[in-house]
């Protein structure tokens, strides 16, 4: 006798799950990759970094991962592309990649307005919130969650759907990304920790929202 296959994500009870439960999962994934990275904040602070990074040419590269025009050109790219093929497929495709990290983009600004906590270097690896008189509207300086990483992990995701077979190349290439701004000092690790999962979600949520039928 065969082996059953493993259950598909969308086949999984997670997302067939009623609000209260997913609720709970999210509650859930948020404290495991918000709070428990905390845990490490300040180990990395004063152990992981690397001054100047960013005179790198590797670490330049990974940082354009969570710069949203990047993924505008990747989308014009992906639809110029692929038009040819399948007219439809390609314009999903390329929608899917400038839509979801945008939208990760505005989610963590706002997010940031919220939360409020400042960055590392602001308060020398302590943590430091602003308060709601000061710049009420302004992320400047602010850090929690990461942008770049959210975005990198939106576009990482919908590219891991498109083409699976280089999954691990974005996932990597984002994970890049979050690494360089950890060792930069510009964000704590639970700042890209909570980043890579809500850009991750987003991805997803996008992925299910303009594919009907999404392949793994």
């Amino acid at each position: 006798m065969g082996t059953k296959a493993a259950p598909s994500w969308a086949e999984r009870k997670i997302w067939r799950a009623g609000l209260l439960a997913r609720t709970v999962w999210l509650l859930a994934f948020v404290a495991l990759f918000a709070l428990v990275p905390m845990l490490a904040d300040r180990w990395a602070y004063d152990h992981a970094h690397l001054a100047r990074i960013y005179d790198q040419d590797w670490a330049r590269l990974l940082r354009q991962m969570g710069w949203f025009p990047t993924w505008m050109l990747a989308s014009l790219t992906l639809w110029l592309t692929q038009r040819k093929l399948d007219a439809a497929l390609a314009k999903t495709h390329a929608q899917l990649l400038f839509f979801a990290p945008a939208l990760a983009g505005i989610v963590c600004e706002l997010l940031k307005l919220t939360i409020r906590r400042e960055r590392p270097m602001i308060h020398d690896g302590d943590y430091g919130f602003r308060p709601w008189e000061d710049r009420p509207f302004s992320t400047a300086g602010l850090g929690m969650p990461s942008s770049h990483t959210m975005v990198a992990f939106a576009a990482a995701t919908v590219l891991a759907r498109i083409f699976p077979g280089a999954r691990w190349v974005w996932y990597a290439l984002a994970a890049g990304c979050a690494a360089t701004r950890v060792i930069d000092r510009a964000h704590f690790v639970s700042d890209v920790s909570l980043g890579a999962l809500l850009g991750w979600s987003i991805g997803w949520g996008a992925w299910i929202a303009l594919r009907k039928k999404p392949t793994y």
